[in-house]
């Protein structure tokens, strides 16, 4: 009886082990537990409390460990400026243009990937100008004009920080077009700056002209009050030949000679009146204009009247000089022609066509006027550039 109760309990304890073996063989490799998910964290550009800020600077927030649920970018007057997300809702940038001294408030929420939600907050605050100066373009959209006229944007104010100016600048051509910005004399306390191509225009070229102004520092707390463009076009390539020795102006068109009119220029015997050598530009027309000078005692009025420089020289039709036009020269400075002549030049004159007066013993200076550029060689206008 003891044998047979000695086996059962050896067969119990076999079949524990293997129950036992079994069940240790189901647990397996031990599995770590889940990491725990990070909250969101919010990166402001620029920075809460921020002052003097550019309203042309990028502004933008970022979601790190989550994505945005919603993004309000607002002044104190509740504006809301516009912006986009990104593909991931993790970077919200303004798309509208801030104001200057002007303070805008953070609100929204972004939600991490622990599920909790974080709002926006904070503030900062645009720069102050000490003044806000304006520019204008001399050739207005549309407008087509000759084969030398310059590009100018004056400003109300004297410019200190012309490099920064400068490279807000730019001309774009339909056709490759060299040139360069240069800096120019400014008697009535502003600045201007012209662009110049290093030869006269192609024919039929299309300018773009962008000067990207707004937020733009001109030096000592002046800032540019907009951005300022104009698309236009060059005309015909006409060209006026004025030698003073001849006695005639020869009007070249597309290559072509199209007029030879008998002309009288200044009187050479007096410096102040000779008409001045260099490439002078055409600037404006009046059918009818008042001359009047004190110092040589006259007062008339004239008609067909082109100005090419501001010192006060025009190609007009003076009838009481037809008697010496084509072989003297008796003029007080003006290149004078019949007024039949003077009406048929008139008629064809752009803005920016070139006068080129040679032969007489003074200079076109800059004294002279508005528009001398072509005077300077192309390496001295490339010397008037702030980035040169």
């Amino acid at each position: 009886m003891r044998r047979i109760l000695l086996v059962v309990a050896v067969a119990l304890v076999g079949s524990m082990g293997v129950v036992t073996a079994a069940v240790a063989g189901d647990r397996g490799p031990a599995v770590p537990a889940a990491p725990t998910a990070l909250p969101v964290s919010l990166g402001y550009g620029p920075g809460g409390g921020a002052s003097g800020v550019s309203p042309v600077a990028p502004i933008t927030v970022t979601a790190a460990n989550g994505t945005f649920d919603d993004v309000e970018l607002t002044d104190a007057a509740g504006t809301r400026i516009a912006g986009t997300f990104d593909a991931s809702r993790t970077t919200w940038t303004a798309t509208d243009r801030l104001a200057y001294d002007t303070t805008y408030t953070w609100t929204g929420r972004a939600t991490g990937a622990d599920g909790l939600p974080v709002p926006l907050g904070g503030a900062f605050t645009t720069v102050k100008p000490s003044r806000i100066a304006r520019g204008t373009i001399n050739v207005a959209d549309d407008r087509t004009v000759g084969i030398a006229a310059p590009i100018q944007i004056q400003f109300d104010t004297k410019i200190t920080d012309r490099a920064a100016v400068e490279r807000a600048l730019s001309v774009t051509t339909s056709v490759p077009v060299e040139g360069s910005w240069g800096w120019l004399p400014d008697e009535n306390g502003g600045s201007r700056v012209h662009w110049r191509p290093k030869e006269y225009w192609p024919a039929g070229t299309k300018v773009t002209v962008d000067a990207n102004l707004f937020g733009v520092p001109y030096g000592g707390g002046v800032y540019g009050r907009a951005d300022l463009s104009s698309t236009f076009k060059i005309g015909r390539a006409q060209i006026v030949r004025a030698d003073v020795n001849s006695h005639r102006m020869v009007v070249v068109r597309d290559g072509e000679q199209v007029a030879s009119y008998p002309a009288s220029y200044g009187l050479s015997s007096d410096p102040n009146r000779t008409t001045r050598s260099g490439i002078h530009v055409v600037t404006e027309k009046h059918r009818e204009k008042r001359m009047a000078s004190e110092r040589y005692g006259y007062d008339l009025t004239v008609g067909w009247a082109v100005r090419i420089s501001n010192n006060g020289e025009f190609v007009h039709a003076n009838a009481a000089t037809v008697g010496q036009q084509g072989s003297s020269n008796v003029t007080h400075g003006c290149i004078n022609l019949s007024p039949a002549n003077a009406q048929a030049y008139f008629d064809t004159a752009l803005y920016g066509d070139p006068v080129e007066v040679t032969g007489s013993g003074a200079k076109l200076a800059p004294r002279d006027g508005d528009v001398w550029d072509w005077t300077l060689s192309w390496k001295e206008w490339q010397g008037l550039s702030a980035l040169s």
